[in-house]
């Protein structure tokens, strides 16, 4: 439940940063549930090879390759640039420092 919780905010945070970066919220959102999923699945793959049926021991694992996962598509959309604003006010002469005497 915890689990569900957090990849809610999560979530969230990167809608949040992928409108500051000028991209689609919802498609960002779904690579992140996606990215959970699939490195939690990773996770418990490699845990129960490791330690076997220790249910503990996977549970942890999964739980941080997940958040890994997570850290991987922020770290991919924070490579992304900012949205400009200032590009409509190229050649008005705003950007001119020698335009105001």
């Amino acid at each position: 439940m915890l689990e569900i919780i957090a990849l809610i905010y999560l979530s969230r945070r990167i809608g949040l940063l992928a409108i500051q970066k000028g991209l689609k919220p919802l498609t960002w959102k779904l690579y992140t549930i996606a990215a959970w999923i699939i490195c939690e699945i990773i996770g418990m793959c490699i845990a129960y090879a490791l330690f076997g049926q220790n249910i503990f021991s996977i549970m942890s694992i999964a739980l941080t390759a997940a958040f890994g996962g997570y850290l991987l598509v922020r770290a991919i959309l924070e490579k992304k640039p900012d949205i400009d604003n200032d590009i409509d006010s190229i050649g008005t002469g705003d950007h001119n420092p020698t335009s105001g005497s």
